[in-house]
């Protein structure tokens, strides 16, 4: 395939769709249908439930965008042996299905599990669709350049899921990629924000994230929901956010347990008409709009709020807890804004 050059400029968008979408691309018999996918799973071993809702989205959008492709997974956070490099080898394209598996030290920040060995085996052959950047950090250093360098096409553009994550790509070299956002996000158009109710419910649904603790807070937050709403779910999204409410709200006082499995999250989204979701998980809360439940999500750490500059989530940060009564008791409006320009080229660069 050819390697098409990349202007960082405002006209960057344009020349990209024109070189993705051009009628020279297909006389050149380039755009190929695709029989083999690998899809990079974070999902396979985690123990965070947010990665099944995750690859939800990802995997209709694979079905939408390779319906006659045979798909086959691969772990991102576990180690791989000769035979998954094999059958990974044989694969024409890997995409990378999302979360926060990049950093800017690759070498001490093992939750995506590549190392320079990859770039040997599969050497820019896999795609970044819908990923982001874990935490906000320095600039990213030479290790982090050359493994990105060695693993990341240079054909085809790279979905991300914000603004920060591009710059940070770009800031190393990495010129082909467009912010599409999560791909959580894609379905939640205007229709579907248009039928999310604008009032308070009389339940809420809430999560807690027990990897970036604050008792006072987060305690705080379990008050507030029980002050304004007759019920309070918890739904345990994370192996030990259990143990973490047990810690803030030790006597369980008006507080339902939801079991940690996405199934039984969606059955409360499903069957209860009169609930919202008010927590700190950022893809629990992305869930409840996917269901058409009015939500407000609490962000702990970067990921949240990167999202809503983007795309306009209704998201404030932990410290801003106050924020929550005026979420409570006054109407709003679901609007979210997707790119769906960016989101329509990083599709049909695959499609014949």
């Amino acid at each position: 395939m050819v390697n098409y050059t990349f202007r960082a400029s405002k006209r960057e968008l344009s020349n990209w769709k024109n070189a993705y979408l051009s009628k020279d691309r297909k006389e050149k018999g380039e755009d190929i249908l695709f029989q083999r996918i690998g899809l990079m799973d974070p999902s396979i071993g985690t123990s965070n439930m947010g990665d099944y809702i995750i690859q939800d989205a990802i995997k209709k959008n694979i079905r939408q965008i390779f319906p006659t492709s045979f798909v086959s997974t691969f772990p991102t956070q576990l180690s791989r042996k000769m035979d998954s490099v094999t059958l990974m080898q044989e694969q024409d394209i890997i995409l990378i299905g999302g979360t926060n598996l990049l950093a800017s030290n690759m070498d001490s920040r093992f939750q995506w599990k590549v190392t320079p060995r990859d770039t040997y085996f599969f050497p820019n052959k896999m795609v970044l669709f819908g990923t982001g950047w874990w935490q906000y950090q320095e600039t990213p250093n030479n290790y982090t350049k050359n493994l990105f360098s060695g693993l990341l096409s240079k054909t085809f553009l790279h979905s991300v899921r914000d603004s920060y994550t591009k710059d940070k790509l770009k800031s190393i070299g990495i010129e082909n990629v467009i912010n599409t956002t999560c791909p959580t996000l894609w379905s939640i158009d205007e229709e579907a924000c248009s039928a999310i109710p604008s009032k308070k419910a009389s339940n809420v649904i809430t999560t807690l994230t027990f990897y970036n603790k604050d008792h006072n807070k987060d305690s705080a937050l379990i008050k507030l929901l029980q002050a304004n709403y007759d019920l309070v779910y918890i739904w345990i999204q994370g192996f030990e956010d259990m143990g973490y409410l047990k810690e803030i709200a030790p006597d369980l006082e008006r507080i339902i347990t939801v079991n940690p499995d996405l199934h039984f999250y969606d059955e409360i989204l499903a069957t209860n008409e009169d609930i919202e979701y008010v927590g700190t998980r950022l893809h629990a809360g992305i869930r409840a709009i996917q269901h058409g439940k009015r939500s407000l999500i609490v962000a702990v750490d970067n990921r949240a709020f990167e999202i809503s500059k983007d795309t306009n989530l209704n998201v404030i940060r932990r410290e801003e807890l106050e924020k929550c009564n005026a979420f409570i008791h006054n109407e709003y409006r679901t609007n979210i804004k997707l790119p769906e320009e960016n989101i329509t080229i990083w599709k049909n660069q695959f499609m014949k």
